[in-house]
This record gives C-alpha cells, sequence and structure tokens, in this order.
C-alpha cells in the first residue's frame, strides 16, 4: 500500500501546477452546501461526520462558513484539511492559522493533506 499511495503522491507532485489547482478545488468546502444537500461523496460525508462537522451549533456553522469564505477569497481555493482524527474546533483553528499563509505556503499545504487524506482513504479501502 505505501508503494501505491507514494505513486499517486508522485502523480500529483509531477502534476502541472494548473492540474494541482484543479484538484485542490474539486474538494468540497467542509461543511458547505455539498454537505447540507447530501451530496458528497460517501467517503467525504464520512470523514466530516467523524470530525463531529454534522453536529456544528449554528453558531459554529455560521463561524465555519464565514472562514471557508475568508479562506477562498484569499486564496482562490477551498481550505483542504485531512479531518481524520481531528474535531471540528481544531478544523476551525486551523483555518484561522492558515489564513496566515502567504498563497504559495497554503498551495502547498493542501497538496499535502491531499496526499494525507489518499493515505487514510487507500488504507480504509485495502486494510
Amino acid at each position: 500500500m505505501d508503494a501505491l499511495h507514494a505513486a499517486m503522491v508522485t502523480a500529483m507532485t509531477e502534476a502541472s501546477e494548473g492540474e494541482q489547482l484543479a484538484l485542490i478545488r474539486a474538494h468540497p468546502e467542509l461543511a458547505g452546501k455539498e454537505a447540507a444537500s447530501g451530496t458528497l461523496t460517501a467517503a467525504s460525508t464520512g470523514e466530516q461526520r467523524g470530525a463531529g462537522l454534522d453536529q456544528c451549533s449554528a453558531e459554529e456553522l455560521q463561524r465555519l462558513r464565514s472562514l471557508n469564505a475568508a479562506y477562498q477569497e484569499r486564496f482562490g481555493f477551498p481550505f483542504v484539511i485531512a479531518v481524520k482524527g481531528r474535531s471540528r474546533y481544531q478544523i476551525m483553528d486551523a483555518i484561522e492559522a492558515r489564513l496566515q499563509n502567504d498563497a504559495q505556503t497554503e498551495f502547498t499545504t493542501c497538496l499535502g493533506e491531499i496526499a494525507q487524506i489518499a493515505r487514510f482513504r487507500l488504507y480504509a479501502l485495502l486494510a
């Protein structure tokens, strides 16, 4: 499984910047409209549920949506984080912290998070 994951990460890192940006932009907003409409993939739904994002109070949901909007406006792509093992509070704190990053740092961070998401999902499928 490690070799398969490494090959996936290599394909991602060797992709053009435009392809990488498209990959980042393909990720849904956390607790966003896809979650509200029930159109997330089963994997995303389970991961967001595991982080408690489906249990947000109205105030927490407003904070999360505001943070997501600020992030999207600042960087031009959605906030991406491997939510497995994190709480909704940790996720919101991470968005706030990462809003302080420059665009290149954030682009690279998103790709690293996508690699981690791929690892979690690959191991869930093949373990």
